[in-house]
Formats: C-alpha cells, structure tokens, sequence
C-alpha cells in the first residue's frame, strides 16, 4: 500500500472525509505542498500532525476544500435566475426551499437572498447553506468581504445591501438573517428533500467521475419535480435524464 493510499484511509477512519472520491493528481499535489511546508517528510508523518494538532487539522481541511468565490459569479447565470428561473419557481410555490451547498465563504447564498429580494420582501426569504469546512461557514456567517469579491454586484446591490468598513465590505444583518449555515459533508451526509432550488458551484471540477455521478443524483432526489439544480460554468450535465433532469437553460436543470 503506497504512503499516499495509507494516508487516504488514516482520514477517512478519523475524519469520515473519503479522499479517493477526488481527483488524484490535483489533491495529491495540493496536499504535498502542505505537508512540505510543515516539514514533514512524507504523507504518513504528515497525518500525525493533524492527528495530533487542531491547528494543522483546520488547515489541512481549508486546503482540501477550495474555497475560490466572489458574489454573482458569471453574472449573466444570475440574471437568467432572476429573470426566467425564480419567477417560473414561484408559479407553483410562494415560498421558496433553498440550498445553497459547498457554499465555501458565503458569496453564493447571500448573492441568493439578494436575487430573491428582487421577488419578495427579505423576510421571507430562507437559504440553508452547507459546506464541509467549519472554518469558511464561521467566516461566511461574519459576511465581510474584500472589494475584489464584489466586482460583478450590481452598483444597486451593493448599495443597498452592502456597507463600507475601510477596505472590505460587510453584508446587511437583514440579508444575513436570511441564510442558516451547517457543516455538511456531499458525498456522506443525507441531502433533505422537496428543495425549489438547488445552487452548487464550481466544486464539481474536484471530484472523479464517480463521486459526482453520486453527487448529481442525490441532488436530483432532494428537489421537488419541477425545481431547479443551478451549477457552475465548468459543470454541464451532458446527460441530464440519467438523473430524471432536464435542461432549463444553461447551467440549469429541471427534476421531471
């Protein structure tokens, strides 16, 4: 058994995070970086430390979670949410169940809850937003953002739901209330069921085959027929019926 193989094992029986289940290469290069930074000389000695370390534990699962995002990411997606997907959604049900999952530092659910506002007052919107990293879920719930984060915001938007602290940005208690944040792990924890709306994310790029077939369809399961699984501009399903989905639009599938 290879060091890196033993080392798969060693975090799957202390952590319950399935390592194989992503792409080899990009992970193993990653955490190798990692484990050389802190002086360790192979992957073995490498698990000791974070066995045996919170600190380095906490770090080793920021590096292995991406956590890359910024509010209306590929703005012309959020458009045809606010346009075409939110408003066909709210013909069959006036209050919507949302998921924002791999929510990594906030940008998506809270860039959600502005979306919806454009359709209904605020305190009626609710977002559940997941991620695997308890790290990014503690800073997302701070809602503080550098301005680089805020570069596809609508100039409205910002103005009304963002407010200037030196050089970053804090999100609105009113739009913060909106999101509730938990630790969920997609390729172990259960997904819930009868969601409107479904966002996942540039996250799907870090996993094999496998684990995103297994992904697709718990995510297919946990909407209702009808709703909506909205992923990221490197994500296309090409075969979305497999999952019992459908194309909407781009990057948009409907549960049949």
């Amino acid at each position: 058994m290879s060091d890196y193989t033993q080392f798969i094992a060693n975090v799957k029986k202390k952590t319950g995070i399935d390592l194989s289940l992503y792409k080899e290469a990009q992970m193993k290069r990653r955490l190798t970086s990692l484990y050389e930074k802190r002086k360790c000389r192979d992957f073995m000695e490498y698990f000791e430390l974070i066995r045996s370390d919170q600190a380095m534990m906490d770090e080793f699962l920021d590096r292995m979670t991406i956590n890359v995002s910024e509010f209306y990411r590929n703005g012309s997606r959020w458009e045809v949410l606010d346009r075409k997907i939110i408003p066909q959604l709210l013909e069959n049900s006036k209050k919507l169940k949302c998921w924002s999952a791999a929510c990594s530092t906030g940008e998506e659910p809270y860039s959600m809850a502005m979306v919806l506002s454009n359709h209904m007052p605020l305190r009626e919107v609710s977002i559940t937003a997941t991620d695997l990293d308890q790290g990014v879920i503690e800073k997302a719930k701070v809602g503080l953002y550098p301005e680089r984060s805020l570069k596809e915001v609508p100039a409205d938007v910002k103005k009304k739901y963002f407010t200037q602290e030196g050089q970053f940005f804090q999100v609105t208690d009113e739009v913060k209330r909106t999101v509730s944040f938990k630790k969920h792990n997609l390729l172990e924890d259960s997904y819930g069921s009868d969601y409107d709306l479904i966002v996942c994310r540039n996250v799907m790029i870090y996993f094999t085959e496998e684990a995103k077939d297994q992904i697709y369809s718990s995510f297919a399961k946990a909407l209702k027929p009808g709703g909506i699984l909205f992923v990221g501009s490197t994500e296309q399903i090409f075969s979305p019926d497999r999952y019992g989905l459908e194309s909407e639009d781009t990057f948009f599938y409907k549960k049949l």
